[in-house]
């Protein structure tokens, strides 16, 4: 065991178990929120043939972007309101 300073704590450091649960724990917390975000979005999906307009002209967003089914088709120059 290495006597370097961490700044998480002893905890982690000195109990290589903990590491190995604290990893374990995230890993399956990544799992469940990949599962819940595929979930989501499959219910959120649109029927084909209705198209789903986006415009973006706010503060830190594309000025003027123009979105089409999640995709950037284009920038409208000068607009800031639809």
């Amino acid at each position: 065991m290495t006597t370097r300073h961490s700044p998480y704590g002893p905890a982690l450091t000195e109990a290589p178990g903990a590491r190995h649960a604290a990893a374990s724990a995230l890993r399956q917390a990544s799992l469940l929120l990949g599962r819940l975000a595929r979930r989501l979005h499959r219910a959120r999906r649109v029927p084909a043939g209705e198209p789903v307009l986006e415009f973006y002209a706010q503060a830190g967003a594309p000025e003027g972007a123009l979105y089409v089914d999640g995709q950037l088709v284009g920038v409208l120059q000068g607009v800031s309101r639809l």
